[in-house]
């Protein structure tokens, strides 16, 4: 079960592109001085820095069971569409799955296939026997990510007790949140300022 997002959350507005397009041209930029054979500031030799202006695109899957039933409000996607909207992203689709590993991965396959964005899960995250998303996304994904898992743990005190992973698959980078709104957007807030640029990298810029 799945629907469109609504037009309102699939609009970034344009100040949040412009924040992020320059927030991508400043990581650039910042380690500019760092690259072999960098001119002292004020030689007026230019230096050239790898950007990519990627369209920051995302897409919302929700794993629960009472959700995909019909028998509980979905308020996690909605927060994550919120502040990912916020934070310059187009919410492109939004999912809802019933837990476990089969339905978990191939919605995940789906959701990622041709697709160059970012590919947020929420729930299925927990000590739960049916809490299984992390085991389905390591099914999907090619390359680990565990730096953005990590720094999501660490947004509350009740990290340690996510499982949730993060990789890649093609051009698309995958995170798993908690099912809960607020350890979701949480999450999200933790990895806000790096996203842009990990979309970057994976599609195709130079390593600054």
């Amino acid at each position: 079960m799945w629907h469109e997002a609504a037009d309102w959350r699939s609009r970034a507005p344009a100040e949040h592109k412009s924040v992020l397009r320059r927030r991508i041209v400043g990581v650039a930029v910042r380690h500019a001085d760092r690259l072999p054979g960098r001119s002292p500031e004020g030689s007026g030799d230019s230096v050239t820095t790898s950007v990519v202006d990627v369209p920051l695109k995302a897409k919302i899957l929700t794993v629960s069971e009472s959700v995909s039933r019909g028998t509980r409000q979905d308020r996690s996607g909605p927060a994550l569409a919120d502040v990912l909207v916020r934070n310059g992203f187009r919410i492109v689709e939004q999912r809802t799955v019933s837990d476990g590993v089969g339905p978990v991965a191939a919605a995940l396959i789906e959701l990622s296939a041709s697709f160059a964005g970012l590919v947020v899960t929420t729930g299925g995250t927990g000590f739960s026997p049916t809490d299984l998303t992390p085991e389905a996304t390591r099914t999907v994904v090619e390359r680990d990510a565990p730096g953005l898992a990590e720094a999501m743990r660490s947004s509350s005190p009740l990290g340690c007790l996510s499982r949730g992973v993060a990789g890649t698959v093609g051009h698309c980078l995958v995170l798993n949140v908690p099912g809960s709104p607020r350890g979701a957007v949480e999450s999200i807030e933790a990895v806000a300022d790096v996203l842009a640029h990990a979309l970057e990298l994976l599609a195709g810029a130079r390593p600054h």
